[in-house]
């Protein structure tokens, strides 16, 4: 073998260069296995050496090209760039002289082999969950001569258990983004239990990298150090309190730079990026923020504006601290003072309560026509004037009694299928009133998207359609005539843009509703 085109080869390459000797996971020596009669050629091997040695990282590169952003997905696994990982190190060397260095989501080692160059004397720990990612990591480590100094624990940062040092821990990495949706209740459960330790409530909707965060809080202890890249938005969402509680308190937030979202700070993912830094115990009186527009411009974190604490702890959404917004201009309100936006109704199960094959024989009663996906509005233009072409949502009273008695047979047996296909399991139908009623809301006579790489979609709603949450809508907190509702949608049409709203994980702008409030209209317009 003398390239690097699939998994099997990149298993084998990796095995080459760890050697025979090594101690393996479980999981490595099932992997080392499966390529054990496989060879790869001397001088190949060896110019993967010299590029090991130069600095760079092969093996993470081939990684990061066999298995797609797609496919690694599930397992948050996005390497980090070197000039990234340069100015946390550099950050890092100014406030510790760790006595170990500890990379929480190690994937292939970028972060441990710099630590290694920039902390002589520090032993290293590496915890990875995938294998893959482990075997190639202890093969880096096995190049740089590195492995008396390394310990590489195979398993999940949340039950792993690592060393204690006696001097200082630098805890530093990029800890894997995945989604809530794709997190066990277990632990989710463990995270609850985790934050409720220091004090602070903690949501079934945080991702994968807020509870490394108070993992590290677990083993760490007061003086120690960490910086970790994450995707921004818990900057701004409800389930990002958590961690900006605990910053604020025992974890000892001490800077925060955002990347701006056009600095794509990720070669292999179209996301955002904010660089947290942190002394456990040992919170300074402000926090340092800045956004920086390029990654050349972190410039080992040492600027940013110093804002304090009590400033800090006034703002639900820590974006507007780091990039402060404009003031309202002479003559402007917020939309909010005109309308209340709304997010469309989860439905806890779309492939069970939007209409299909299955619903032949419920009366038309309980068949809503919704706005099911962002085409529906972006294909409707300027006015949604017919229905027709619309999904239907099924939305069953909370008590059965009020349909009559053919109606309630039909949704009875309906019932039966869906609750063969666990629709009454779901987190959101868990905690419905009735777990059949999805509770769709009135239709809002301006309905807007919801997350687009464009400014949002403002439809005027003529049919009386309903909206999922995929969509938003506005609602008028005082009586609006059809004219004044064509002339507000056509106003947001023309004046509102991307920049508007934020770039959520995955390099979509996204319109929360209060973002959506939060934004300008000419007040002698819109409001008499």
């Amino acid at each position: 073998m003398n390239s690097i085109k699939t998994e099997n080869d990149l298993i084998a390459v990796a095995a080459a260069l760890v050697g025979p000797s090594a101690a393996l996971s479980s999981g490595e020596k099932t992997l080392k296995k499966k390529v054990a009669r496989r060879t790869v050629e001397a001088a190949f091997l060896a110019g993967i050496r010299k590029d090991i040695l130069a600095g760079n990282d092969p093996l993470g590169d081939a990684f990061a090209t066999i298995r797609t952003p797609e496919d690694r997905r599930a397992d948050g696994a996005t390497y980090t760039p070197a000039i990234i990982i340069r100015s946390m190190m550099s950050w890092a060397a100014a406030e510790t002289k760790p006595a170990q260095v500890l990379d929480p989501g190690a994937g292939s080692g970028r972060f441990l082999l710099a630590a290694a160059e920039a902390f002589k004397k520090a032993k290293l720990i590496g915890i990875e969950l995938d294998p893959l990612a482990a075997l190639m990591l202890r093969a880096n480590i096995a190049v740089r001569g590195l492995e008396k100094r390394t310990t590489i624990i195979v398993d999940d940062y949340r039950k792993a258990k690592p060393a204690t040092a006696k001097g200082a821990t630098l805890f530093i990495g990029n800890p894997p983004y995945v989604r809530h949706h794709n997190i066990g209740n277990d632990w989710k459960d463990w995270f609850a239990a985790a934050a409720a330790e220091y004090g602070v409530k903690a949501s079934k909707l945080a991702g994968l990298h807020i509870h490394f965060f108070v993992r590290t809080l677990q083993l760490a202890k007061d003086g120690d150090v960490g910086a970790f890249i994450t995707s921004s938005e818990w900057l701004d969402v409800n389930y990002g309190a958590t961690l900006r509680q605990l910053l604020s308190r025992k974890l000892g937030g001490v800077g925060l730079h955002m990347l701006n979202p056009k600095a794509m700070p990720f070669s292999d993912a179209t996301t955002t990026g904010t660089i947290t830094c942190f002394k456990v115990g040992q919170r300074p009186d402000t926090l340092k923020v800045r956004e920086v527009t390029t990654p050349e411009s972190l410039n080992c974190l040492s600027a940013g504006t110093a804002v304090p604490w009590d400033v800090v702890a006034k703002s639900n959404r820590w974006s507007t601290i780091i990039r402060p917004g404009a003031a309202v201009p002479s003559g402007y309100v917020e939309l909010g003072e005109l309308c209340r936006v709304h997010r469309g109704q989860v439905t806890g199960g779309n492939s069970v309560w939007i209409a299909g094959r299955h619903v032949n024989e419920l009366p038309e009663s309980v068949l809503k026509a919704t706005v099911t996906k962002a085409r529906d509005l972006l294909d409707a233009g300027d006015v949604l004037a017919d229905g027709a072409g619309l999904k239907r949502v099924i939305d069953l009273p909370a008590d059965l009694d009020e349909l009559d008695a053919d109606h309630l047979k039909a949704v009875q047996h309906f019932l039966k299928w869906a609750k063969q296909n666990g629709a009454d399991q779901s987190y959101i139908a868990r905690h419905r009133r009735a777990w059949w009623a999805v509770g769709l809301k009135d239709p809002a006579p301006i309905v807007c998207t919801y997350m687009a790489r464009r400014a949002p979609a403002f439809v005027r709603n003529l049919c009386g359609a309903r909206h999922i949450n995929i969509a938003h809508g506005l609602y008028p907190r005082q009586p609006l005539g059809h004219d004044a509702l064509d002339h507000l949608a056509a106003w947001l049409r023309q004046n509102v843009g991307v920049e508007s709203g934020r770039t959520y994980a995955g390099g979509l702008t996204k319109f929360e509703p209060k973002e959506v409030e939060r934004i300008l209209i000419p007040k002698e317009q819109f409001l008499t």
